[in-house]
């Protein structure tokens, strides 16, 4: 209680002071070990954007092949999604980060050390299998392991460190541009072996997820894991409470003996619909943005501009990546603060409004004989604002909000449905930018690429309801209408 004076009299006003939110270090240190698997696709994503321009003049590819080539490793990455799923509930979250790590590893040496454009290409496909692996696992992890108050926060480490491998593939690029043509390719692929490595060993010193424990039963593992990642012993009592209480409901429910890809797709309720639409919409839109496209292609767009210099253009993808990897890390740190929802609107009008800029700027560059600096510049702020609109919302939330709105039976293969979509979409869109930017323009490219933001936004205001705050056990309810609840109430109350 405060007190204030007012003329001659006094009053008293409450004063409600929010507890602080403190972040517990070992279940922190158990995200980032898991994120760090992310950063193996982020450096592909970087790193192929400076490497195919050698590729293409070292093993003279078409237009088609440095599209398929480009794209395959995200069309292949869906394999290892959907398998994901499966296989992260069979062996259990930890031990498929290690695999993901393998299997890319063993795609990055064949991608490092391929003599011709046949063997360049298994390597994509071995490596992408691990990346869908990776994309999957990585936020289910973080997700079932972290704290509810800072869940928002751990969930975003894997876009974290999806946007620092772009960035680390970016500065390898340019440090490495020097270096004959034959060889500064294949160096860039193979130093891609060192953080596969590094996720591999670091996967050893993390505990198994609470939440699949619970669900093979073996709850004392459970009752040490929370124990080790909440505040006190009573407040693990709790957490494991509301888990295996969760676990058994669903378990005692109409979906007993039903295999989890019918109750997804084959008769879901209300609610499981709901969050399926959501899942799947939200992972569409993230890559139909055209996100990965862009810092795929941005060399291509620039040089289209009238910028020739290859160190130059690597130069203007490290400023791209820097202002990326800024913005994810704000949205990291502020994600719990203000939701998702508010974050997702923000970042989708951004992104639109920054494409239709970069539109106009592509247009009149391609119109205009000189290429004006001014242009030029318009055109990499407008970049730069796309790539931080992404990562403030879109990119991060997108992982966040995927690992955390299924229940729990159904958040493995939910997730890796979702992020096979994703993988699907960003594969497409990577193997065909190029060719539909050759028949509308690049100015046109990027127009089609605000206009669907704008159909993004208006999904997320229908169909995103806010998480914050939120237990894992109690998001579902969000997705369930009125009748669907009070058939859950009387279950529970039976």
């Amino acid at each position: 209680m405060e007190e204030i004076e007012v003329g001659n009299h006094s009053k008293t006003k409450e004063v409600i002071v929010k507890p602080k939110v403190k972040m517990n270090k070992y279940a922190l240190a158990c995200a980032l070990l898991a994120s760090t698997n992310s950063i193996l696709l982020g450096y592909d994503i970087g790193v192929i954007s400076g490497a195919i321009l050698y590729i293409r003049e070292d093993l003279k590819l078409s237009k088609f092949q440095e599209e398929i080539l480009v794209g395959s490793l995200n069309v292949c990455s869906l394999i290892g999604s959907l398998l994901s799923g499966k296989t992260s509930d069979l062996i259990g979250r930890r031990y498929t980060i290690v695999l993901a790590a393998c299997t890319f590893f063993a795609g990055a040496l064949l991608m490092g050390l391929a003599p011709s454009y046949p063997y360049l290409m298994a390597g994509r496909v071995v490596a992408g299998i691990g990346v869908g692996y990776s994309l999957m696992i990585a936020p289910v992890y973080t997700a079932e392991i972290s704290p509810t108050m800072t869940r928002g926060f751990m969930s975003s480490l894997p876009e974290v460190f999806i946007t620092v491998g772009i960035l680390l593939g970016y500065v390898v690029n340019y440090a490495l541009s020097g270096i004959p043509n034959n060889w500064n390719w294949r160096v860039m692929l193979l130093l891609a072996v060192v953080p596969s490595i590094g996720v591999g060993l670091g996967v050893f010193f993390m505990p198994e997820s609470p939440r699949w424990l619970v669900m093979k039963k073996r709850l004392s593992e459970a009752k040490t894991v929370l124990v080790a990642t909440s505040e006190n012993e009573e407040e693990a009592e709790v957490r494991l409470g509301e888990i295996t209480r969760a676990w058994e409901l669903h378990e005692a429910s109409n979906f007993v003996g039903q295999s989890v890809w019918k109750e997804l797709l084959w008769k879901p309720t209300p609610g499981t619909r709901r969050i399926l639409i959501a899942a799947i919409g939200i992972n569409f839109f993230m890559q139909a943005s055209g996100n990965d496209a862009v810092i795929y292609y941005l060399p291509e767009v620039f040089s289209a501009a009238g910028i020739k210099k290859k160190k130059l253009l690597f130069a203007i993808n490290v400023i791209m990546g820097t202002a990326k990897a800024t913005f994810v890390m704000i949205s990291a740190l502020v994600l719990d603060k203000y939701g998702r929802r508010p974050l997702l609107l923000l970042s989708s009008a951004g992104m639109a409004v920054s494409l239709s800029t970069l539109g106009l700027g592509s247009m009149f560059l391609r119109a205009s004989g000189h290429k004006p600096s001014w242009a030029i510049v318009v055109s990499v702020i407008a970049v730069c604002a796309d790539v931080s609109f992404f990562s403030v919302g879109l990119g991060p939330i997108t992982w966040v909000y995927s690992s955390e709105i299924f229940p729990m039976r159904l958040r493995a293969q939910g997730t890796s449905l979702a992020v096979s979509v994703n993988r699907f979409v960003s594969g497409v869109v990577a193997m065909t930018f190029l060719t539909i930017a050759t028949k509308i323009t690049f100015g046109g490219m990027f127009f089609v690429l605000a206009g669907i933001m704008v159909l993004a936004m208006v999904f997320f205001f229908f169909t995103i309801p806010e998480t914050k705050g939120k237990n894992l056990e109690d998001i579902g309810k969000l997705f369930e209408n009125k009748k669907t609840s009070d058939e859950g109430r009387e279950i529970r109350e039976a």
